[in-house]
């Protein structure tokens, strides 16, 4: 099942992607917030798909939905260097451990939302990253424990602003500024998606296809990244942990081919399963 947040009429609805467009479920008596859905479980779930089975429901058109970040996380983590092929055109060293920072609440964008580049910094990088949508609380959870708390998978782009990234040993300066978290537009549920399966993950800057990877390439796993995660931080439902990148990044290319992104760009992630999320830069 896919699951989105977006606005009809002005009010917050959630919609489950079909194939005909996007069912509204909140007009069959579902919640408007994704994090209330999270909240509902396996039970919620097995509602929804009972009532699209059985019931009316509105039918909204995918093209022109203005959409709204897929959850509101108390916490958006990320990983980094989480794809051995990244770590190495970095000239990184592959991590014994999941790399942890994160990113600002105001860094969250949704799909089809500018992002703004501040003009004060200038050498801006896409990341296309598949994202994991936490589903119970979990903290401290074994490796055995953890796939229990996935609720979902999304698709993310860390933007990242490098020359501020960079300026110490610490990220979060290049990392959370505004709108810099695009995540959406669907949620695939964990019994839809497999991320070991080796799902195409891409990005593309005005239709050029810019990264070509795979998710099962990933140095530590999904269920791996919430283990080690919760054993520091306490997450929620609707938490959202964004699992790395594939090579293809700006900041791995040559000095002399370095093209970063700017104003006017359209960045593209896409993966195999869930979507594409789309990001105009501004």
């Amino acid at each position: 099942m896919k699951i989105c947040s977006m606005k009809v009429g002005g009010e917050q609805r959630l919609g489950v992607r079909i194939d005909d467009g996007i069912a509204d479920i909140t007009v069959l008596g579902f919640p408007s917030r994704m994090n209330d859905l999270i909240a509902g479980g396996g039970e919620m779930l097995e509602r929804v798909s009972g009532c699209l089975k059985n019931a009316d429901f509105p039918l909204i058109n995918e093209q022109g939905t203005e959409f709204l970040p897929v959850t509101e996380p108390a916490k958006i983590i990320c990983e980094g260097l989480n794809y051995k092929s990244h770590a190495e055109e970095t000239n990184g060293t592959v991590p014994e451990h999941p790399v942890f920072f994160s990113k600002f609440g105001d860094s969250l964008n949704a799909h089809g939302a500018p992002a703004k580049l501040p003009p004060w910094l200038n050498r801006y990088d896409y990341e296309a990253e598949l994202v994991i949508v936490i589903g119970k609380p979990a903290y401290n959870v074994s490796v055995e424990e953890a796939e229990d708390c996935i609720f979902g998978y999304t698709c993310g782009n860390d933007l990242s602003a490098r020359d501020s990234q960079f300026l110490s040993s610490q990220w979060l300066s290049g990392k959370a500024l505004p709108g810099f978290a695009p995540v959406g537009p669907y949620i695939a549920t964990r019994d839809s998606f497999d991320p070991c399966a080796g799902n195409g993950l891409y990005c593309e800057v005005n239709g050029e296809v810019v990264q070509s990877g795979d998710t099962s390439d990933m140095i530590f796993t999904c269920i791996e990244a919430v283990s080690a995660a919760s054993r520091f931080f306490p997450l929620s439902p609707g938490d959202l942990i964004f699992t790395g990148t594939p090579a293809g990044v700006i900041i791995g290319k040559p000095k002399d081919r370095r093209v970063w992104l700017k104003p006017g760009d359209i960045v593209k992630v896409r993966i195999d399963g869930i979507g594409e999320l789309v990001t105009p830069l501004v």
